[in-house]
């Protein structure tokens, strides 16, 4: 039984008292005065309510309470709910795109036919839960849940979904195409036909889970634990990563790689009269620590593996670094300029405040401009905010569902660029080749 429940128990879905918008947007305003700590605000505690249908969009409800209530065909995108209670809510048909649940209370929610693309559900708890109510006669059962009946599929494309707990879980032929599920927990849950495809599952832990006939092409799968419980029958792996195929390793002590980076230092300074250039062309660099206080300026790093790989503020401009992988990586603040990554995998990188734009150097007298060179590299859902990309070529990139907003794109190239559900809102787009009519 779930604290404040009604002595006689809690009231059936259809029995619920139903909240109209006028009322909710006054409830919503109050709980942003509680969050910012202004007078006359009021935390949100909307147990076992009728929300359906509400607009929820854009509104700041962290920390609120909706246990047990009906949100079905809610509109809760791009809203921040973090550390929200949804504890057996019925979730049926909302518009959860883009939303921060962060560490939010999912427990027994019913999500079938949700849209959670995009969305922020990192060490969110999506375990089984339920609620019992007391019925005279009959002791303690469970309480009516309509959306039991309901299985569709649920949409969980592109999530961020790291440490999240899906123990338990009933997701069968759910969708989670390019999501981030490092490190997430997949204990006993249901998930046979779920779509993981091109999705970060390493360190995933699948015991005694039911995945058969799930789609895991072109995965990321190093470290993904499972059991002899795990039924696995029937899963296509196909172009996935797996523990053996992420590159050589870099065996280098961090002293041998003092050497090799003080050698490509002295490469660099003496425009290649001395010293060497440094080479990590298909290495697996995924744990190198500290990798972005090292001076990577003009390195070669083709088909490399830099998944995960924290490169907040890193020099790498005049890089190349082309058909590599970037996916989940943290690249804010980095310096990338005339760098060449043609053909590179950015899934859901952090590249926000990022210099993507051209290098100019002086010779002979005149100024030169290098570009940086992204064509056919994809960076879908990732974070472009604030980015430099004055005059880099993004031909023939996959931008699907990237926020670019407040980027500078001035005279870049997006010929042939797939943009569909991207954000270029604030963005500048003087003099820059893109086609909005994909959008």
């Amino acid at each position: 039984m779930t604290s404040g429940q009604k002595k006689d128990g809690v009231p059936d879905p259809e029995e619920q008292e139903i909240l109209v918008q006028q009322d909710f947007n006054v409830i919503i305003d109050k709980h942003l005065k509680y969050v910012r700590g202004q007078p006359g605000g009021a935390r949100a505690v909307l147990k076992y309510r009728n929300l359906s249908f509400l607009n929820f969009h854009n509104a700041n409800l962290s920390q609120a309470d909706f246990t047990g209530s009906l949100l079905v065909g809610a509109d809760l995108s791009f809203g921040i709910y973090q550390g929200a209670c949804f504890f057996a809510c019925d979730l049926r048909d909302a518009d959860m795109s883009r939303a921060d649940f962060s560490r939010a209370d999912l427990r027994g929610a019913v999500l079938s036919g949700a849209d959670l693309t995009g969305t922020d559900l990192r060490r969110a708890d999506l375990r089984e839960g339920k609620i019992m109510t007391n019925v005279p006669g009959s002791g303690l059962t469970d309480r009516k849940r309509p959306g039991d009946a309901n299985h569709a599929r649920t949409i969980f494309t592109g999530a961020k979904m790291e440490h999240c707990d899906l123990s338990g879980a009933l997701a069968k032929a759910a969708d989670f195409t390019e999501a981030n599920l490092k490190d997430a927990l997949f204990r006993d849950a249901q998930m046979n036909g779920a779509n993981f495809r091109n999705a970060n599952l390493s360190g995933g832990d699948f015991t005694g889970a039911d995945i058969s006939n799930s789609d895991m092409r072109g995965s990321i799968r190093p470290g993904l634990i499972t059991s002899i419980e795990t039924d696995l029958f029937g899963i296509n792996t196909r172009g996935s990563m797996a523990e053996d195929e992420t590159g050589m390793r870099l065996e280098a002590s961090p002293e041998e790689l003092e050497d090799l980076l003080r050698a490509h230092t002295s490469w660099v300074s003496s425009a290649g009269k001395k010293g060497k250039r440094l080479d990590l062309s298909g290495y697996d660099l995924r744990d190198v620590v500290n990798l972005h206080l090292y001076p990577l300026t003009a390195i070669k790093a083709e088909r490399a593996n830099f998944v995960g790989q924290e490169l907040r503020r890193a020099n790498m401009q005049s890089g190349v670094f082309n058909q590599s992988d970037f996916r989940d990586s943290v690249l804010d603040n980095a310096d990338l300029r005339g760098s060449s990554l043609k053909d590179v995998k950015m899934t859901r990188c952090n590249l926000r405040g990022a210099n993507l734009g051209a290098l100019y150097f002086k010779r002979g007298g005149e100024t030169r401009m290098k570009r940086s060179d992204f064509s056919g590299s994809i960076l879908r859902f990732s974070d472009l905010r604030d980015a430099n990309l004055q005059d880099a070529i993004m031909m023939g990139v996959d931008i699907t569902n990237a926020n670019l907003a407040g980027a500078d794109l001035r005279g870049a190239d997006f010929t042939g660029a797939t943009i569909k559900g991207a954000k270029f809102e604030g963005s500048i787009l003087d003099e820059a080749k893109i086609d909005f009519s994909g959008l």
